[in-house]
């Protein structure tokens, strides 16, 4: 090593422990000035030595890079959301769930507070920071390696030795004397304040301009990491780890030994939150046993094994100026209450949802009422009730409209059904574009360069009047069009013309058949493997396939018997989509464990758990979370929760091992 390259490392490595007792730690050990000096030095060596360049060099995080477009990523690790409670008796009759699911052992829990601001996933390879992703729809997201590179707390290289790649999740926060700090600036510039933290941290994540992101003083709290072989036992061990690491971990996350510590805490932190930095909406609760963890394992969109729990939602009175309806792409259709503008938890509210008929009746509001609305889970505003002694002399009640707003045609609403529907789905306006957005989505066909605001634009001209239109289109049509240059309509039709590559089954979702969302649009294509099984399907025949009920299966029969989708279907199938799943697909799917249910418990050497479920699903089995009566085997990883085990000896059930599962399937 030359003398130079030695002085670099040197350099590095002091700043990067500087950085981390400044902006983790706050326990700095140098001034600003000293820092800066040691900064520029380090500039300058790089600069004339390019040999010796690091993506995790401290002088990375200065900014500059200019990101042009944000390149989706899909994560190496689903980003699940969470259920949430707001009474502590739901947070009780989650743990009586938990026992029921866990048997006699006991559970201990660790609390963190809910941060509020943008969820990120950060990967690291070999010890280094290889990139950063957003959330986006929790198996996708924007990819701001860039920018987050300039947030002082996110560690570029590790400290000690950690696993070779792992994702870490936290937030990025703004802090509330960075925010107010900037708004006052921005005041001072003549500018419109920012109007709340959480907001101005996740718009921050995808400015252009890298070197503005530097400019603010943006945070980032860590609370947990997914990877194999990570070293820790239980969500508190591993808090205490990524400590270790250089992350930056809040010291306010607290073991608790059982649901009455649990409600203490909460309890403390619903008054003592504002004292805080930055801002909270809530508390995490976490099985702390990574064990138990396992055993509990998710659903399809939450892990059973943690819950948020948020404070009580700040509320406002203001008054309901008039209630209009919106006609969802099902033909569903919500009132809307029109408000007299107000500011709710950082953000100023003009409208809240009404939801249906029955909760319009049950509030007894009316038009000029002063109403008190909240923010559900601090997101969506709501109407929670009425200040009936400001009511106005006279007021009507409400008589719900009879008739669709925007075709003209009777509404209809089914028994059991809380909601009122226009049935012309064929011809109601915001249903067509409803369901041509839907066919778009991310999830869906995720065609590139087209939005929701261009699918009205295409509706509107004559263009399209259903999403098979989509692949009729040339830039010759769109070229006229308002805001659409020549290089946008290239762009367009060529997302069209690529999304024939989609995967059935999320073609199959696109379709936006009712109540069949990813997971039903998986199974459905799993099982009968193209859309021409699928159509001719009796209701009887769909019930057969894993979750699918009556009503699940009536709405796929009841899509498929309208001459007017079959149509669509087969001009889409002209077009090359794809309707059947790919050989690569059915290569690995057999239905040798059809009809025997299997439940997954552990960790496994050869197989990580959610590839064994997928070769049990692969091969017809239907995979199970818990142990009961109809369950075909048990299949027993390392550290497997002994209620289950217990469970399963009770009732018979058969215990494989990994070896013996994949000897099962061999044979």
């Amino acid at each position: 090593m030359t003398q130079v390259e030695k002085t670099i490392e040197e350099l590095r490595e002091e700043l990067q422990e500087h950085n981390y007792r400044y902006y983790v730690l706050d326990e700095p050990s140098i001034s600003d000035y000293e820092f800066d000096m040691k900064l520029k030095e380090l500039q300058q060596l790089e600069a004339l030595h390019p040999e010796y360049a690091d993506p995790a060099s401290p002088t990375q995080r200065v900014g500059g890079g200019i990101t042009k477009q944000f390149n989706t990523v899909a994560h190496d690790y689903p980003m699940y959301s969470l259920d949430n409670s707001y009474s502590t008796e739901e947070l009780v009759e989650w743990e009586a769930r938990l026992k029921r699911l866990l048997g006699d052992a006991p559970i201990a829990f660790t609390c963190e507070l809910k941060y509020d601001g943008a969820s990120i996933n950060l990967t690291y390879q070999d010890g280094v920071l290889l990139r950063a992703v957003t959330r986006g729809d929790g198996v996708q997201g924007d990819e701001v390696t860039t920018n987050v590179k300039t947030i002082r707390s996110i560690p570029l290289r590790l400290k000690g030795q950690a696993p070779e790649r792992f994702d870490v999740r936290g937030e990025i926060i703004l802090p509330l004397e960075g925010f107010a700090q900037m708004n006052k600036e921005r005041l001072e510039n003549g500018e419109d304040p920012y109007m709340n933290p959480r907001n101005t941290a996740s718009g921050s994540l995808k400015l252009q301009d890298s070197a503005l992101v530097a400019e603010r003083p943006l945070d980032c709290l860590l609370y947990g990491m997914v990877g194999r072989n990570l070293g820790v036992n239980s969500q508190m061990e591993m808090l205490q780890t990524m400590r270790g690491w250089g992350f930056k971990v809040p010291e306010t996350a607290r073991l608790c030994a059982n649901i009455g510590e649990v409600l203490d805490f909460l309890e403390y932190w619903d008054t003592h939150r504002h004292e805080l930095p930055y801002e909270t909406d809530g508390v995490v609760v976490k099985v702390n046993s990574l064990q138990q963890q396992e055993e509990l394992g998710f659903t399809s969109k939450s892990p059973r094994w943690a819950m948020a729990y948020k404070f009580k939602s700040e509320q406002a009175l203001t008054r309901l100026n008039s209630i209009s309806y919106q006609v969802g792409r099902t033909g569903a259709i919500t009132p809307v209450a029109n408000l007299e503008p107000v500011l709710l938890a950082g953000t100023v509210v003009k409208r809240a949802s009404l939801h249906n008929a029955d909760q319009i009746a049950k509030l007894d509001v009316r038009v000029g009422d002063r109403v008190y609305v909240e923010k559900g889970g601090e997101i969506i505003p709501k109407i929670t009730g009425v200040e009936l002694s400001q009511r106005p002399e006279g007021s009507l009640a409400v008589a719900y409209i009879t008739e669709c707003p925007e075709c003209s045609t009777a509404l209809v609403r089914q028994p059991g059904e809380a909601q009122h529907f226009c049935p012309n789905d064929t011809g109601c306006p915001p249903q067509i574009t409803g369901r041509i957005q839907h066919f778009i989505s991310r999830k869906a066909m995720d065609i590139e360069g087209l939005g929701a605001e261009t699918v009205e634009l295409l509706f509107k001209e004559g263009l399209i009047g259903n999403y098979a239109d989509l692949y009729t289109l040339t830039p010759g049509q769109l070229i006229p069009l308002e805001r659409m240059a020549e290089k946008s309509a290239e762009n367009l039709v060529r997302g069209v013309s690529e999304s024939v590559q989609v995967p059935f089954e999320r073609v199959l979702f696109a379709l936006g058949i009712r109540y069949v969302g990813e997971t039903v649009a998986k199974k459905l294509a799993r099982a009968f493997k193209n859309i021409d099984a699928l159509m001719a399907a009796p209701a009887e025949e769909l019930m057969q396939v894993d979750e699918i009920g009556q009503r699940i299966a009536a709405s796929v029969t009841e899509f498929f018997a309208n001459p007017v989708n079959r149509e669509v279907v087969e001009r889409l199938r002209g077009y090359g989509l794809q309707f059947s799943l790919s050989e690569a697909q059915l290569q690995g799917q057999t239905d040798l464990l059809q009809g025997q249910t299997f439940v997954v418990s552990g960790v496994f050497e050869t197989l990580d758990r959610n590839e064994l479920k997928k070769r049990i699903e692969d091969n017809g089995g239907k995979v199970a979370s818990s142990v009961s009566s109809k369950t075909t085997y048990l299949v027993a990883g390392a550290n497997m929760g002994p209620s289950k085990r217990a469970k399963a000896e009770s009732l018979g059930v058969p215990i494989l091992s990994e070896a013996e599962f994949l000897s099962l399937l061999d044979a």
